[in-house]
């Protein structure tokens, strides 16, 4: 039973999640990921990082974000990047604190209690967003979400495109319409992967989409990004999460993943995520380059 499950956790690109092994100096350090464009380039940069100082890395990316979580607490992950408003609201389901810094501060907290241990933050926010194509949200003079809700509210017949997270998450599209008193009729509101949501606005097939703040597409695709003007949205800063047991295996870790958190904004990771989402070039090169222009390597 032990093994097939094992097999059946492999096939998704997990390793198992059965118990969560000692840890030894001379294992390998694995780095997981999540499955989008912005996480593969962290993971990327993280592994040719660590690689160039001596380490044996395992990269383990394109995982959902609760898969990735439960690999890590299980120890088949030993450190991946992760956003503050995750922690706090979607592991621990607990209110959203007010502010960068306290909700990087109620991250650390609570998860130190997990075995896991919150690197220094970047200056980032890659939280969630609705835009509109530029001239369309001109015409309807929309520019923030109360303008949305307004627009809605006196019968303006919009269609979104959301992913499947954002449509069910506790910070997601139902408290988000609470919040701002309006709703989409179910019917026009079409789920897609995440991706794919920048494409369906820039071709018109939607007029609203949920994109993120830090995507590049949102400048090269002339999007005007809605201001949540009621501060909605949770803030998603990015740092390393390592686990505890590998830090104290391996205690210069902290010092090089600290160096790249801090040599990340919003607008590098705006630059870099169009670097591969506009500029075709891949993930591999992005990642390097990244790491060669900030005296990383």
């Amino acid at each position: 039973m032990k093994q097939a499950l094992k097999a059946q956790l492999a096939a998704l690109g997990v390793a198992s999640l059965v118990a969560a092994p000692s840890i030894h100096a001379d294992e390998p350090i694995v780095v997981g990921g999540l499955n989008y464009t912005e996480h593969l380039i962290l993971t990327t940069a993280t592994t040719d990082l660590l690689e160039a100082n001596g380490y044996d890395v395992e990269q383990r990316d394109g995982m959902g974000t609760s898969v990735l979580r439960r690999a890590q607490e299980n120890g088949q992950v030993d450190l991946y990047w992760e956003y503050t408003g995750n922690s706090v609201i979607l592991f621990h389901k607990q209110d959203q604190p007010v502010g960068a810094s306290a909700t990087y501060d109620e991250a650390k907290r609570l998860d130190a209690e997990e075995g896991l241990v919150w690197l220094d933050p970047s200056d980032t926010n890659n939280t969630y967003a609705l835009a509109m194509r530029a001239d369309d949200a001109d015409k309807r003079d929309i520019h923030s979400l109360s303008d949305l809700a307004r627009a809605m509210n006196d019968g303006a017949d919009l269609v979104l495109a959301s992913n499947a997270e954002f449509y069910a998450r506790d910070d997601g599209l139902r408290p988000l319409q609470e919040a701002y008193g309006f709703r989409f009729p179910r019917e026009d509101v079409k789920r897609m992967d995440t991706g794919l949501t920048y494409n369906a606005l820039q071709s018109g097939n939607v007029d609203v989409a949920l994109v993120f703040a830090t995507d590049g597409r949102n400048g090269a695709f002339d999007f005007e990004v809605l201001d949540d003007d009621k501060q909605f949205f949770p803030v998603y800063q990015l740092a390393p999460v390592v686990r505890q047991e590998v830090l104290n295996a391996h205690p210069d870790l902290a010092s090089l993943l600290n160096r790249m958190s801090a040599a990340l904004n919003d607008d590098v990771l705006i630059d870099l995520n169009s670097r591969v989402d506009v500029g075709e070039q891949s993930i591999d090169k992005v990642a390097h380059d990244f790491l060669v222009e900030h005296d990383l390597l």
